[in-house]
């Protein structure tokens, strides 16, 4: 299963649809937003396909709205402040990582991945038994990406999104 990782959108709607784009274009089959949509339309824009979604600290403002919108949407799920799914065979904890505690909550469970946004930053290293992946940002970094990942043989690429 390729599954696609974006965060950190800050309500950049051009450029989070370049990001679904190219996902898409890459095969993902799921999206994973790890927190700071900070707009609702950034849910109706990730929805093309399953999406799961987490709330970033630039999200507390507009947390009603987004989380209305993650209800409406087909196919999207909504963890909060950071959840852990199974696609593929494969744990998977998400969050934010502006919340230590859910960060710390998340790893204690030992999971294969753990996807993190917040510091709009790329990131891939192994810790213990758990991948640790952040896709870096759509705004605010010098180069925005996402990630594209497939779960059956643990392959991540780095995808750079066009301006």
């Amino acid at each position: 299963m390729l599954i696609g990782i974006l965060s950190d959108t800050h309500n950049q709607r051009r450029r989070t649809e370049s990001a679904v784009r190219l996902l898409q274009d890459e095969g993902a089959e799921a999206l994973i937003h790890c927190g700071d949509l900070t707009d609702p339309d950034i849910v109706t824009i990730c929805s093309a396909l399953q999406c799961y979604f987490v709330l970033g600290n630039n999200d507390l403002r507009s947390a009603e709205l987004i989380q209305a919108a993650i209800e409406k949407a087909q196919g999207s799920i909504n963890l909060g402040w950071g959840g852990e799914v199974t696609l593929a065979g494969k744990r998977i904890g998400i969050t934010h990582g502006h919340i230590p505690r859910e960060y710390r909550r998340l790893r204690a469970s030992n999971p294969d991945y753990l996807f993190t946004g917040h510091t709009h930053i790329p990131s891939d290293r192994i810790e213990g038994a758990t991948r640790d992946i952040n896709p870096g940002a759509l705004h605010r970094a010098s180069q925005y990406t996402v990630m594209i990942g497939n779960l059956a043989d643990d392959q991540f690429r780095l995808l750079r999104v066009p301006e």
